[in-house]
């Protein structure tokens, strides 16, 4: 029996989409999220454990090619100068820095590693969030709050790879990251773009535009 409502649309429609040794996943018929139900998930303190773990510097060039996946999206929608949030920057904003030395006004926000609630009572011309939305518990309070801090032809920039299918979700390395909780798809992206009368870009396999109309 599958209890937990859906932490994206709070659908009640539930069913269960995959069991590894792990943990199990399942999937919401009305959004398309697949999520990871609560009683798998770490405790703030484990969570952090394992981002402590990581190893990103400004100085990585692989990480910033990575990070560019974003950064060009909104160089090329964004005049310099535009404000912009990167939510979930990590212990190292490699994102913000690079925004920064293009002209961009950027401020940053994680919860473990820069907590300054007073940057998520402004507003932004864009907000990105990398690799950020995976780790989850509630996307939709994010999900909303986020989205009521963008100007009004704001964007917002979500990086995380998607689910293509449920044979390849079995054997995809993503889920065996712990702290990965949330796995979307382009439906569930859709889904999104639709419930908020957003319009919507899926560019790469992984980065999300959602913008407001």
């Amino acid at each position: 029996m599958i209890h937990s409502d859906c932490p994206l649309c709070h659908g009640k429609s539930i069913f269960e989409y995959h069991v590894d040794k792990v943990r199990s996943y399942v999937q919401c018929s009305r959004c398309s999220l697949i999520f990871v139900p609560p009683c798998y998930h770490l405790t703030p303190e484990q969570e952090k454990n394992v981002y402590d773990l990581h190893e990103n510097s400004f100085e990585d060039l692989g990480y910033q090619r990575f990070l560019s996946r974003v950064a060009e999206p909104v160089s090329s929608r964004f005049p310099i100068h535009t404000k912009g949030l990167d939510f979930g920057c990590g212990p190292t904003p490699v994102l913000a820095q690079m925004l920064r030395m293009q002209g961009y006004q950027i401020s940053t926000y994680d919860l473990f590693y820069d907590n300054n609630p007073a940057v998520l009572d402004e507003a932004y011309g864009f907000i990105t969030a990398t690799e950020v939305f995976e780790h989850l518990s509630n996307p939709k309070l994010i999900l909303e709050k986020l989205l009521s801090q963008l100007d009004d032809s704001g964007s917002l920039f979500i990086m995380t790879k998607r689910v293509e299918n449920q044979q390849k979700f079995s054997t995809w390395h993503y889920i065996r990251d712990p702290t990965h909780i949330t796995f979307f798809s382009n439906e569930s992206f859709q889904y999104i773009a639709e419930e908020y009368a957003l319009n919507l870009e899926l560019i790469k396999p992984d980065v999300a535009v959602l913008s407001k109309r």
